[in-house]
């Protein structure tokens, strides 16, 4: 191993933590199985990491945040994840989570809701979710989209910075190398869906960039049977795995899992602040 690569090595983003911690969280609505609506808790957590991008003091990694909650300004219910953007400033007051300009954040995908909560796998626009966390002052906003996710890159631009969607490319931060790929793999003629030919092959272009943090919507399965994933993935990821792997789709209930010589992390319905320590 070269020096280059051992000193890349040391410093990778690795999971240090053996669990989730809860500091805070948010009511929302959701869609309910079966018809209606219901009231559950995004929990926000805490996972230890060995390092974060410089200046940062966390990265916030979220996904699946299909519903709708108040906003802390007032008014009509907004997106769960714009909510959780306009959050992070009071929150931080509190002592509970970073200052957002001390923040990275990281989207898994899935991040739209009806406006009444009641209908489930809903698709539309999310722009408003991405603009939110940079309104908020976060440092990166970075992420892949979800099959019910719909956003036109012109919704980002005019942005400094502006967010990054990722998709089978990469975007250094201070760093750290993030990479990406969206959607899942399906028919191709559905939105938010590939060929599996296809996701192999943006998959593939994402670990040839050596990231610290990979993040994904459709993920690996983890270690135990009720942590479900796609089993082609994860024998791919698992030939050269990232330090992280996040990802959501699909809910584990224990969201953490080992994949080769680095973690999986599912974020499907919450929000994980990734921070230096043990």
């Amino acid at each position: 191993m070269s020096a280059g690569l051992g000193a890349r090595y040391r410093q990778a983003m690795r999971v240090t933590g053996s669990e989730l911690t809860t500091v805070t969280g948010l009511v929302y609505r959701q869609a309910r199985s079966g018809g209606g609506t219901e009231s559950v808790r995004l929990p926000v957590q805490r996972l230890a990491v060995t390092r974060v991008p410089d200046g940062c003091e966390a990265v916030l990694v979220a996904g699946d945040l299909q519903g709708v909650a108040p906003s802390p300004y007032g008014g009509a219910s907004v997106l769960l994840g714009v909510a959780l953007a306009e959050h992070l400033a009071g929150w931080a007051e509190q002592g509970l989570v970073p200052s957002p300009d001390r923040l990275a954040v990281v989207l898994a995908g899935d991040l739209y809701s009806a406006p009444t909560a009641d209908v489930r796998g809903a698709s539309g626009d999310v722009a408003d979710v991405w603009l939110a966390f940079a309104a908020a002052g976060c440092r990166l906003v970075t992420g892949v989209l979800g099959n019910h996710d719909v956003l036109a890159p012109s919704d980002l631009a005019g942005l400094d910075p502006a967010p990054v969607p990722l998709d089978g490319d990469a975007v250094e931060h201070a760093g750290v190398r993030f990479a990406g790929v969206g959607g899942i793999i399906g028919d191709p003629a559905r939105p938010g869906r590939r060929a599996e030919r296809d996701q192999l092959a943006n998959l593939a272009r994402a670990l040839a960039t050596a990231p610290d943090l990979l993040v994904l919507h459709e993920g690996p399965p983890g270690a135990r049977p009720d942590q479900r994933g796609s089993a082609v993935l994860g024998e791919r990821i698992r030939r050269a795995a990232p330090p992280l792997t996040v990802c959501g789709h699909v809910h584990w209930p224990e969201p953490l899992s080992t994949l080769g010589g680095g973690h999986v992390l599912n974020v499907d319905s919450r929000a994980v602040l990734l921070t230096p320590g043990r």
